[in-house]
């Protein structure tokens, strides 16, 4: 693979003060006072440092207790007039937010790779992603949460209506990989109607104070949308006790935490958790075009998404090939920080992700795995630098088998025909995204319906179904619980109440019939219904 070395640095140099390293234009001191503003919090500040370099960023206060108290009080006073907003009104806050993230799309990037590492290319994904979830929301807000009339108990005689009423405060947790991409359920929860109380990860909690920024330029009241940072142990508890309604997005472990809170309060939560995502090539499967979808699958943010590909089962039939053209690809990748698109990956986030590539791969090849590219930390290129991997002959006993790493690594297994990938596929807790390529659709079709995830793409890794902003996305078994994008990534932040008059006739029975009668009455009545087809 090629090392594309940081803007101004030699692969040995020494590091120097955070104004002069790195890749090249520094994020504006007045942009990051203003963004800093927006948080509500009266703790001590913390440093925040930059992927990149390793060197200082920006500091960030943190929220206390009585922090997250205050910023739900005055969600809700503010959520009570947002709520009596036309739901038109409402979305025509994010039809606006849609024009301004694609306007200032440049200083998006910036910021998300100043604060996650990850290439230019990926940082893209994010802005298309929140502008694209923002357009459709507008859009279908006002027929989704308008009144509908539904059959009621008697046909003309009962009038039955279901409305759509907001949570009222949604709390939403958002990780450091995506941190402007996930901040869109942040969208949906504020034209349902609700206020939102949103926890970004501190490290790259500067996106989703940008989006808040440019949601307020929109038209958006303020204290409608408030910032809370801190860590689960001082602000975790608040943080739920105080929400109508819990939008997490992270681990698996964290998850089943937030769920059983959430469930001993009655109330909802939606969670999008872990992944170990299979990605299947059939023996019909283009090779040479599966072998480039699997990179940007794999290594897109240096591996660090939720969606992405770390299992590849390939039919024996075409195995050696597709080795062959997938490792490739892999050694011709440019990995290096630049704020433009003159490299394929870039840096991991935290340390702790460095720690936990370096122990699943120790631990695989300490036990037999074979190194087919990569497999090395680059601290020539900064300090959370690590080389795209690819292994074979991984077996159960190795961590990295079952277990998410979360990182630039992808194992490679033969199988025998659909019926072994298929399985090969399932065998695993997770459930959240998974692909299969073939040169015939419909194959590839009928095999991914017996995969056992949320989404499936096809010739694929994963942006056509987390793209399409109006079908679900979501995982199965411990990848998490409820949907984003689609119908139900809105009404799921809703409430529904169902209103109905009876006219004329009622359930008790009418003077001129007794019990038995008026009984008889109302079978007979549904008897003829049923076979009039209106029932």
């Amino acid at each position: 693979m090629t090392a594309t070395t940081p803007v101004g640095a030699s692969p040995t140099a020494t590091p120097t003060p955070a104004a002069t390293t790195g890749p090249g234009r520094r994020l504006d001191a007045a942009l990051l006072a203003r963004l800093v503003s927006g948080v509500t919090a009266t703790g001590e500040p913390t440093t925040v440092t930059a992927p990149f370099t390793g060197e200082p960023l920006v500091s960030l206060p943190q929220s206390t207790a009585d922090d997250v108290q205050a910023a739900y009080a005055a969600a809700r006073v503010a959520q009570a007039a947002w709520a009596a907003t036309p739901v038109r009104d409402r979305a025509g806050v994010l039809t606006r937010l849609h024009d301004l993230v694609l306007r200032q799309r440049d200083e998006a990037l910036d910021i998300l790779q100043w604060e996650t590492g990850k290439a230019r290319a990926h940082a893209v994904e994010e802005v298309l992603e929140v502008a694209a979830c923002a357009q459709h929301f507008s859009r279908r807000a006002p027929r989704l949460l308008a009144p509908h009339r539904r059959s009621g108990a008697f046909p003309v005689l009962t009038r039955t209506v279901e409305s759509r009423r907001p949570k009222g405060v949604v709390c939403v947790i958002t990780p450091w990989n995506y941190p402007l991409a996930l901040s869109d359920d942040v969208l949906p929860a504020l034209v349902a109607g609700n206020a939102v109380v949103q926890k970004p990860d501190t490290q790259t909690a500067l996106s989703a104070l940008w989006l808040r920024e440019l949601a307020i330029e929109a038209g958006l009241p303020a204290e409608l949308w408030q910032v809370v940072l801190g860590g689960r142990d001082t602000i975790g508890d608040p943080l739920i006790d105080g929400a109508d309604f819990i939008a997490f997005t992270g681990s698996t472990t964290a998850g089943r935490a937030i769920a059983a809170r959430a469930g001993q309060r009655l109330i909802g939560c939606s969670l999008e958790l872990g992944g170990k995502n299979p990605m299947v090539v059939l023996a019909d499967a283009d090779v040479d075009k599966a072998a480039r979808g699997a990179i940007r699958a794999c290594f897109n943010n240096a591996g660090q998404l939720c969606v992405s590909i770390e299992r590849i089962y390939v039919d024996r039939s075409v195995y050696d090939a597709f080795v062959k053209a997938f490792v490739g690809e892999v050694d011709r990748l440019r990995l290096g920080a630049s704020l433009d698109y003159a490299t394929d990956m870039g840096s991991l986030t935290y340390q702790r992700q460095l720690d936990a590539v370096r122990a699943h791969l120790d631990d695989a090849v300490s036990k037999g795995a074979t190194l087919l590219a990569g497999g090395k930390p680059r601290p020539d290129l900064g300090p959370l630098f690590h080389e795209p991997t690819v292994l074979a002959d991984v077996t159960p006993g190795m961590a990295l088998h079952r277990d998410e790493t979360f990182g630039p690594v992808v194992a490679l297994y033969p199988v025998d025909g659909d019926d072994a990938a298929i399985a090969a596929a399932n065998d695993t807790e997770y459930g959240l995204n998974a692909c299969v390529w073939s040169r015939d659709t419909g194959h590839a079709r009928a095999v991914a319906a017996r995969i056992d995830a949320g989404t499936v793409n096809i010739n694929e890794g994963y942006a056509s179904t987390y793209g399409s902003q109006g079908a679900p996305m979501g995982g199965m078994k411990a990848s998490g619980l409820g949907r984003r994008h689609g119908d139900e990534g809105l009404l799921k932040l809703t409430e529904p109440q169902t209103v109905a008059s009876q006219h004329l006739l009622g359930f008790d029975p009418p003077g001129f019939l007794g019990p038995d009668r008026y009984a008889t009455v109302l079978t007979h009545t549904l008897t003829a219904l049923k076979r009039l087809h209106i029932r």
